[in-house]
C-alpha cells in the first residue's frame, strides 16, 4: 500500500498545509512575510518622507508634524510585528486598531493584518475586523482630511478597499480548507482501504479454516473408524489388516497435507485479495459420490437418492456448498451414530434451488435431544468441537439458503438445507 503522494516542492506551499500541527513556517512563508515586512515598511518611509514636504503629495499628510511623527514610529512598530501576524493575528489586529484611527505610514501593514486575520480566523471574526475598520473611517477623515474630495468620496474608496482585502482573503481561505479537506479524505481512503484488505485477509483466513474444519473432521472420523475396526476385530486376517492400515496412512497422510497447508496459508504475510479464487481445488456436487464412496469404504452404510436435473450445470459455490454439507452430516453421524444407515437425498432443478438432505436413526440409549444432538459430541464416541452445524449454518447463511436440523417426527435426526439455483 503506498502513501498518500508528497509535493514535488513543498516549500512553495504555506506551513498551514505542509505542517498544520508544528505550524512551522516554510521557506515559501519565510519569502511572503519578508515581502509583506519590506512593503509596509517601504510604505511607511515614503509616506514619512512625504509629510516632510511644505507641500505634501499625499493629501492625507495633513495635520500637525507631532502627529506625523508618532504616526511614523508607530507603524515602525506595526511592521516590526508583522512577524507574528501568523501566530497572532486577531490579537495584533485589536492593537493595531487605534492606528485606522490616524495612521497614514500604516495603511499597507494594517490592510496584511486584516487579510491575515481573514485568511487564519473565520468568517465572522474578519467581518467583525473589517466593521470595526469602516465605523473608524469617518473619524480619520475628520483627523486626515483632503481637500477637494468629499467624505463619501472617500468612505467608498476605503469601503472597496477593505472589500477587495477581505475577498482576497476569503478566497485564500476556501482554497485552503479545500486543499486540507482533500488530503484528509486522501489520507481516509488509504485507512479506509488498508481496513478492507485487513478485513479481506481475516475473511480469508476463517474461510480457509472453516474448509480445513470440514476436511478435518472427515478424514480423522474416518481414521477413527478404521482404527476401531481393527480394535474390536483381533482375529481379522492379515490382508485386511494391511487394507485398513493402508487406508489409515492415507487418510493420516492426507490431513497431514490439508492441515500444512492451511498452516502456510494462515502465517503468510500477505492476504488473498477479496474475490479471489481458493488457492487449491475445492470439490463440489460432482465429487460427492467419491465422497460417500470413503464413507461406505469405512463401513458406513449410506443409502443415496439423487434428484438433481443437469448435476454438471450446478453453479461451483452452491455445489460446494452441497458437499460440505453432505460431508458434515456423514461425518456427524459416524461420530454419534455409528452402525446406523444414513439417507443423504440430493434434489433440485435450475430456478427452484438445490435441496440437500441428511437422515439417519436417533442413537440408541440418548436421554434426550440435546446428549444426542450431533452437534454435541458423545462421550464414548469420536470428540468433536461442536462447531460443525454452526459452521454449515454460516455457510447456508452466506449463500442465501436456509438451514433445518434437529429431531423429526419419526425420531431420526435430520439435517436439511435449501440453496439457491438461480435461472
Amino acid at each position: 500500500m503506498t502513501s498518500t503522494a508528497v509535493p514535488d516542492h513543498p516549500w512553495l506551499l504555506p506551513g498551514a498545509l505542509t505542517a498544520p500541527t508544528a505550524r512551522g513556517r516554510t521557506p515559501r512563508d519565510w519569502f511572503v512575510d519578508s515581502l509583506c515586512f519590506l512593503a509596509a515598511l517601504g510604505w511607511a518611509v515614503v509616506a514619512w518622507g512625504d509629510s516632510l514636504l511644505d507641500e505634501p503629495d499625499l493629501a492625507l499628510n495633513t495635520g500637525p508634524s507631532w502627529l506625523n511623527e508618532v504616526d511614523f514610529l508607530a507603524s515602525l512598530v506595526l511592521c516590526a510585528a508583522l512577524w507574528v501576524r501568523r501566530r497572532w493575528p486577531v490579537g495584533l489586529a485589536l492593537a493595531s486598531l487605534p492606528l485606522a484611527l490616524f495612521s497614514v505610514s500604516s495603511g499597507v501593514a494594517l490592510l496584511i493584518v486584516l487579510f491575515t486575520v481573514t485568511v487564519h480566523r473565520p468568517f465572522p471574526v474578519a467581518a467583525g475586523m473589517f466593521g470595526a475598520h469602516l465605523l473608524i473611517a469617518p473619524i480619520y477623515l475628520r483627523l486626515r482630511p483632503e481637500p477637494g474630495t468629499s467624505l463619501w468620496l472617500n468612505v467608498v474608496l476605503i469601503l472597496l478597499t477593505l472589500g477587495a482585502v477581505l475577498a482576497w482573503g476569503m478566497f485564500v481561505r476556501a482554497r485552503r480548507q479545500l486543499v486540507v479537506s482533500l488530503r484528509e479524505r486522501a489520507h481516509r481512503a488509504e485507512a479506509e482501504q488498508q481496513l478492507r484488505v485487513t478485513q479481506a485477509r481475516q475473511l480469508e483466513r476463517t474461510r480457509i479454516a472453516r474448509e480445513m474444519h470440514d476436511v478435518l473432521a472427515h478424514r480423522i472420523s474416518l481414521l477413527s473408524l478404521h482404527a476401531g475396526a481393527l480394535e474390536f476385530r483381533p482375529d481379522t486376517s492379515a490382508e485386511e489388516v494391511a487394507r485398513v492400515a493402508g487406508v489409515i496412512r492415507g487418510s493420516a497422510h492426507a490431513a497431514l497435507q490439508d492441515l500444512r497447508e492451511v498452516i502456510g496459508v494462515l502465517r503468510a504475510e500477505t492476504g488473498v485479495a477479496e474475490g479471489a479464487e481458493p488457492e487449491r481445488p475445492q470439490p463440489t456436487l460432482v465429487d460427492v459420490p467419491t465422497l460417500i464412496g470413503e464413507s461406505r469404504a469405512a463401513g458406513v452404510r449410506v443409502s443415496v437418492v439423487e434428484e438433481v436435473a443437469d448435476r454438471g450445470e450446478v453453479p461451483p459455490a452452491v455445489g460446494r456448498s452441497a458437499y460440505r454439507i453432505v460431508q458434515e452430516g456423514l461425518t456427524n453421524a459416524r461420530k454419534h451414530a455409528p452402525g446406523a444407515v444414513v439417507d443423504v437425498r440430493l434434489a433440485g432443478r435450475r430456478g427452484d434451488g438445490l435441496t440437500v438432505e441428511i437422515r439417519n436413526p436417533w442413537p440408541v440409549g440418548a436421554a434426550g435431544e440435546g446428549a444426542a444432538s450431533p452437534a454435541a459430541g458423545s462421550g464414548a464416541g469420536i470428540p468433536g468441537a461442536g462447531t460443525g452445524l454452526v459452521g454449515v449454518a454460516e455457510r447456508v447463511g452466506l449463500a442465501g439458503g436456509r438451514l433445518e436440523h434437529g429431531r423429526d417426527a419419526a425420531g431420526h435426526f435430520r439435517l436439511a438445507a435449501w440453496l439457491p439455483w438461480p435461472a
